[in-house]
């Protein structure tokens, strides 16, 4: 008499099942490696820009603010190549080095005087820091290299409100969610949480706009053309020439 053994095995659903699940969890895992080489190039942009940062206020230092800006303006911020504009355009690059190709940073600065006696030396000084961009790419106010324009802006709901009203409809474009700008009367920096999908002048800060209700901010708009924000950081120090 012979004895039959019962074969079992994993059925053409069973099969299709695990091969859904396991699909589903390589695409969250795939997810999770994407979402890690983002925040770490973002830390190592941060930790450069801090470098780059140092080696600009170092700069500025070395070169002065240059006879014609002995005094910059209390109550509005300059552009330090405005005060200075013997700064060879290569000092505003980074690293400083005589190859272009290895140059994948720019600096730029604006001023501010602390106190309205000329005999007070201490200046404020905010610099930018921006990524490197392809030749032959442009920026807003006929710039080849990233830079602050002033853009004027309104409060919406008087002091104390965190949203902007854009002025000029055309500059609605340089401010883009989670890029800085800074209150061009004060230096007081802040950071956009968005911009209003209904009302797409207006932008939302991430605390109380503490200027005044009708002024202008600074900031490092994208290429003229769009583009990625080339904006990194910015920092600011008070600095006694």
């Amino acid at each position: 008499m012979s004895l039959m053994s019962k074969k079992s095995g994993f059925s053409l659903t069973e099969v299709l099942l695990a091969l859904g699940t396991l699909a589903i969890g390589m695409t969250f895992v795939s997810g999770t490696f994407l979402a890690g080489i983002y925040l770490s190039t973002i830390s190592t942009e941060q930790t450069i820009a801090s470098v780059v940062a140092e080696e600009a206020f170092a700069k500025i230092r070395l070169f002065g603010l240059g006879s014609a800006g002995q005094n910059p303006a209390v109550d509005r911020l300059t552009r330090y190549e405005t005060l200075n504009s013997t700064v060879p355009a290569d000092e505003f690059a980074y690293p400083s080095t005589r190859i272009e190709s290895d140059k994948q940073y720019y600096w730029s600065a604006l001023c501010r005087s602390v106190d309205s006696n000329p005999a007070n030396r201490l200046i404020q000084v905010t610099v930018f820091v921006s990524r490197k961009v392809g030749p032959g790419t442009t920026y807003p106010g006929g710039f080849n290299r990233p830079v602050p324009v002033e853009v004027g802006i309104s409060s919406v709901s008087g002091s104390g409100s965190n949203a902007l009203t854009i002025s000029n409809s055309a500059e609605r474009s340089y401010i883009n969610d989670g890029c800085k700008i800074v209150d061009n009367r004060t230096g007081e920096i802040y950071r956009v949480v968005l911009r209003d999908p209904d009302a797409p002048d207006t932008i939302v800060l991430d605390r109380p706009w503490q200027g005044e209700l009708t002024s202008s901010v600074w900031v490092v708009p994208p290429p003229v053309g769009g583009g990625r924000y080339p904006g990194i950081a910015i920092y600011q120090k008070v600095i006694r020439f």
